[in-house]
């Protein structure tokens, strides 16, 4: 029981600080274009050296 009290609370700050994170990047524009960055790795860029 006390494995239970004592874990418990931690789980649940892990998730709350997960939902937090995913919230502050939804609202920074980390997922706004998700259809461009996946053509961007299809197009080759020519370096020159």
């Amino acid at each position: 029981m006390n494995g239970i009290a004592f874990m418990l609370p931690i789980a649940l700050g892990m998730g709350l600080f997960g939902l937090a994170s995913f919230f502050w990047a939804l609202k920074r524009g980390q997922f706004s274009d998700l259809d461009g960055a996946a053509a961007r790795i299809l197009i080759e860029e020519d370096e020159e050296a």
